[in-house]
């Protein structure tokens, strides 16, 4: 890991004395890998997952996304500890100071989950391209194909890319929050007296309405839940973050920034972003006439209602939303197929920058066929991805929990203080939470979800 020199050293030793407003204004100039973090995020599970519940319980699952990355912080800032106090690489710290099981998954779940997400992202990057720019969804997800393509590649050549890649992901997850903001703004919030109680922990009942068609299915309030949690911290996230930090040449005295970027970079615009869309999704399909059946919200649907005349217009509906949400879908492609070249590297043993390498960065690729075939990707088929690419992410949290409190590992570096006790519990408490509700689900829901997914293939 490249260390940073003299000059920096002494820079950072002064931000970090500095109060906490300078501090902060200090360090805006330097996050980076937090923002690569939530165009990560703001994809695909995000949107689905935001829309859906906005549009069947209104507001009352606004607190899902806040609460979901607030316990991947706490567990990502660990990992950022570990990984800049030590130097040592995350998967063979699992491997050798915890257990090659814990290593596994959090190697396989960066790389499954970057391969499973691919087809929904290209599916919605299709659509909204084909919506957009009046092509066919298999013309718009090549044209997404080659765009990500050229820019996993691209990445890691240099470090002037690697910056400007983080500027441009930074001005893209800015886009996504100021083009959510404009359509709330325009949309308005029908009931504001019930958003603040939206923040307040809690599970509703089942939605049960009718669409079009008739009764509608239930819809589990659970189940979006969950879909939430594990769309707000995917295990691909979890695996490639350390590795971001790594090529950006972070080092010890990047320790403090590292929880800033996590928190002005991650946490705050993800939570706004996705909140505003619960309230837009909120507004016009529960509140309004939007015509939710409780069966198919596909972002690229909601565009197209959102841009009629009696509602948003085509320039705030379509365009302004439109666009947002195929910078969602292309952000978070490309970082998917990062994660994808790194996992290859640890499981596979291939050098970086190597054609093995290349090869694990292109593997995701083979997502384009949900431009293909899933164009018209029902929510029930992304929320359980969300839900299955979830199952990797306990055994990772826990693993790192026990890091966190590995002497032999951190040496000196061991958290000790009362801090230090609110961190641990905080990290027991992101494993325990998602355990216990992937479990729920899985056995509750597990088995109608397969029966669909295997009648929508028939």
């Amino acid at each position: 890991m490249n260390q940073p020199n003299h000059h920096e050293l002494a820079r950072f030793a002064e931000l970090d004395a500095k109060p906490m407003v300078p501090r902060i204004a200090g360090y805006l100039r330097y996050m980076g890998p937090g923002y690569l973090q939530s165009a990560m995020t703001l994809g695909g599970g995000s949107a689905f997952a935001a829309l859906f519940s906005g549009a069947a319980f209104g507001y009352q699952l606004l607190w899902v996304a806040p609460a979901a990355m607030l316990l991947g912080v706490i567990v990502m800032s660990a990992i950022a500890w570990q990984t800049l106090s030590t130097g040592v690489d995350p998967y063979d710290a699992l491997k050798r100071h915890v257990h090659p099981v814990f290593a596994w998954a959090f190697a396989w779940g960066g790389l499954l989950s970057s391969i499973i997400w691919q087809f929904a992202q290209y599916a919605l990057a299709g659509a909204m391209i084909a919506l957009l720019f009046d092509v066919s969804p298999m013309v718009g997800g090549f044209l997404a194909l080659a765009w990500c393509v050229a820019v996993g590649l691209l990445h890691g050549r240099a470090r002037l890319f690697i910056r400007s890649y983080e500027v441009i992901l930074t001005v893209m997850v800015w886009f996504i929050v100021v083009a959510m903001a404009v359509v709330v703004f325009q949309s308005g919030i029908p009931e504001p007296s019930q958003v603040l109680w939206g923040f307040v922990p809690s599970i509703p009942a089942d939605w049960t309405g009718v669409g079009i068609e008739g009764d509608s299915p239930p819809i589990a309030g659970l189940t979006l839940i969950v879909s939430g949690l594990a769309a707000a911290v995917g295990a691909n996230m979890l695996f490639v973050y350390p590795y971001t930090l790594r090529k950006n040449g972070w080092g010890r005295s990047h320790r403090r920034l590292a929880r800033y970027d996590l928190v002005f970079g991650m946490f705050i615009p993800f939570t706004i972003a996705v909140t505003l869309m619960v309230i837009a999704s909120a507004s016009v399909f529960h509140y309004g006439d939007g015509g939710f059946t409780g069966s198919k919200i596909h972002p690229a649907k909601a565009a197209e209602i959102f841009a009629s005349p009696d509602r948003l217009g085509p320039v705030i509906g379509l365009w302004i939303f439109g666009l947002g949400i195929l910078a969602m879908a292309l952000s978070s492609i490309t970082m998917q197929m990062l994660a994808s070249g790194f996992a290859g590297v640890k499981l596979f043993g291939f050098r970086e920058d190597s054609v093995g390498h290349k090869a694990f960065i292109l593997l995701p690729a083979i997502g384009v066929l949900g431009a293909i075939f899933w164009s018209d990707i029902a929510p029930w088929v992304a929320v359980p991805t969300n839900v299955i690419c979830g199952l990797f992410l306990p055994a990772s949290y826990f693993g790192f929990t026990l890091l966190q409190r590995n002497r032999v590992f951190l040496a000196e570096d061991t958290p000790r203080n009362p801090l230090a006790t609110w961190w641990i519990s905080g990290m027991l408490l992101g494993t325990i939470v998602l355990t216990v509700f992937l479990a729920t689900v899985v056995v509750k829901q597990g088995p109608g979800f397969v029966e669909r997914l295997l009648g929508s293939a028939g």
